[in-house]
């Protein structure tokens, strides 16, 4: 057999274990009749995603990223890429074709497109343990890497928000990095990954430097055969920016910068960094020898440096830097994901070792192989990338995310090795120690270890109450009494916002999304203000309805925060005389006001 039908009958292979963990993924959550269709389980980005989709289809220009339905009148600019509502708008519409239903092509799409991002997801994993510990590694990484990525959630039916685009593409890059000494088209799609992730969301920024300066370093370090990798890489990575920039951004918006989406700013820099990467692997002079390469990327690296310095000084600041300080205070210091590890590890220590043992023991993996030399190549990507992903989740939980699946890899390889030795010298011990090897790579038991301690040591903090009430309102059911109401405005907590606009059609002013300062200001004043506040707040924004979750989170810290004020108010049961209980919500999940018309 040639060696071409070897690799097609490997990546045959390495697809149908992608696809058999695909369909176990999506036959447990049938069997459990996909709950999250009809309970968001307070995810607002996959909520607001789906709107954001259905208002394109309903002919919202390309170009334009308002949310008009969210915030002050008028609405706000959402952050986001249409390269993700493009591909869930493209299955909607296909299958409502079909079938003539647009509400149940919206729960196909709900499930079908985080299915193939969990399918691609796992066939890159497999990949790159491939790539990194040879053919024995495969099947642990499938393994492992699934289970994962299947309780991470991002991939759960329902999951429309871009992170598990992000991780898959993220994936995607540095298995075909793996891949590249021996695969030509490998660095320049790798390129073309990274030059995606950077355009679906900022926050993976850190990830696409670091694949970008390690493909730099080997380059300038190694041997001949990186010159190529580094030239198409870098082609990959300014040609997938140019796109991107031209297919997302309307020309009226072109020299608008902006640190928060893609923009001019990361399409200069990625212009530049990629163009200049390729132009020194390509031009002889520039890479002749190890000093002259080193001189050149560091030239290059200058070059960047000072076109953020003084082009775009605005992007040097902390993403959250100019926040209004009540916004902080009040949302984003109880936003979860963004919660430091030095945070959890004071109020959530359970969670911890959910979110971190494997990648640290990943890390230790990694520093052995360090310590014992014969540092590789494929050691140098996965490392490299381990490292940065961590550092970025001690400073806030969403990073684990990619510190979890990159952590798949080396503990494959580790797996692996095991299994060699059970199989050379088959002994109980051994073997033991490869059952021991198996469980704590597996993500999942550390979680499932970590949430029973939580739950014995602290008690059930669930949403549910326990008699299958939906105290959060997550549920589209707790939603139904407004959906049936005319459209208005309503005054909700900003956690209520994305789930209003989504289960009805009308609008709010508070949305948990930092663009949406002036809403979520608006907001606050009228629930922390007294009942004179609020009611000059509804009259002048003619709203018509106060939706009310009593078992918010939100809702009781707002009312602890001014126990004197409205929202406090509501939840004892002091109704103001210009609001009149909606019938049949007293008591309800979500329990809803009509502003009296009269009033």
């Amino acid at each position: 057999m040639s060696t071409a039908d070897d690799g097609a009958s490997i990546w045959r292979s390495d697809i149908a274990l992608a696809l058999l963990a695909t369909v176990l993924a999506l036959a447990v959550n049938a069997f459990a009749g996909f709950p999250a269709l009809t309970n968001a389980g307070g995810d607002n980005d996959n909520l607001l995603r789906l709107v954001e989709v259905r208002d394109m289809l309903a002919s919202q220009g390309w170009f334009d990223l308002h949310q008009y339905r969210m915030g002050l009148e008028g609405g706000f600019v959402m952050h986001w890429s249409r390269l993700v509502d493009a591909p869930i708008a493209a299955i909607i519409m296909a299958v409502s074709a079909l079938t003539g239903s647009a509400a149940f092509a919206e729960n196909v799409a709900q499930v079908l497109w985080p299915a193939l991002l969990f399918c691609l997801t796992v066939f890159f994993t497999a990949r790159a343990a491939r790539s990194f510990a040879g053919d024995s590694a495969v099947l642990p990484a499938v393994v492992i890497g699934a289970a994962a990525l299947y309780f991470l959630g991002i991939f759960s039916p329902g999951a429309l928000d871009h992170h598990n685009v992000q991780l898959m593409l993220s994936m995607a890059s540095l298995s075909l990095l793996l891949e590249a000494p021996t695969r030509r088209p490998a660095a320049l799609l790798s390129g073309l990954c990274a030059g995606l992730m950077l355009a679906v969301g900022m926050e993976t920024a850190p990830y696409v430097a670091t694949i970008g300066a390690s493909v730099a370093m080997l380059f300038a370090l190694g041997a001949n055969g990186e010159r190529l990798i580094a030239r198409d890489f870098g082609l990959g990575f300014a040609g997938a920016s140019a796109l991107v920039f031209v297919a997302t951004i309307a020309p009226s918006a072109w020299g608008q910068a902006q640190c928060d989406a893609f923009s001019t700013v990361q399409f200069v820099v990625a212009g530049i960094a990629g163009t200049g990467l390729a132009a020194i692997a390509s031009v002889e002079p520039a890479g002749r020898t190890r000093q002259r390469r080193i001189a050149s990327l560091g030239l290059l690296a200058l070059l960047l440096a000072s076109v953020i310095v003084f082009l775009f000084p605005q992007c040097l600041a902390a993403p959250y830097a100019n926040l209004d300080p009540r916004l902080k205070e009040l949302w984003l210091d109880h936003i979860d994901e963004a919660q430091s590890l030095f945070k959890l590890l004071a109020e959530d220590p359970a969670g911890v070792v959910a979110r971190y043992a494997t990648p640290l023991i990943a890390l230790a993996l990694m520093a052995l192989r360090l310590g014992r030399g014969g540092w590789r190549r494929q050691d140098s990507l996965v490392g490299a990338l381990l490292v940065v992903a961590f550092i970025v989740s001690a400073w806030q939980v969403r990073g684990s995310t990619f510190s979890i699946a990159f952590a798949v890899i080396p503990l494959a390889a580790w797996i692996a090795k095991w299994r060699q030795r059970a199989e050379a010298s088959p002994s109980r011990g051994v073997a033991l120690r490869m059952a021991a090897v198996w469980l704590v790579s597996v993500n999942a038991v550390w979680t499932g270890a970590a949430a029973a301690t939580s739950v014995a040591f602290e008690g059930n903090t669930a949403a549910d109450n326990g008699d299958g009430a939906d105290v959060a309102c997550q549920r589209m059911a707790s939603f139904a009494a407004l959906g049936r109401l005319p459209g208005t405005t309503v005054l909700a907590i900003s956690n209520l916002g994305s789930p209003i606009l989504a289960y009805s059609g009308h609008h709010v002013f508070a949305g948990p999304y930092h663009r949406n300062v002036a809403g979520n200001l608006l907001a606050l004043d009228a629930f922390l203000g007294s009942d004179a506040d609020a009611r000059t707040v509804v009259a002048d924004h003619q709203v018509g309805l106060v939706a009310l979750c009593p078992g918010s989170a939100e809702s009781k810290l707002l009312a602890a925060k001014a126990p004197a004020g409205f929202l406090a108010g509501l939840m004892r049961g002091s109704v103001p005389e210009w609001l009149e209980p909606v019938a049949g919500t007293s008591g309800a999940a979500v329990e809803l006001y009509r502003v009296r018309p009269d009033s």
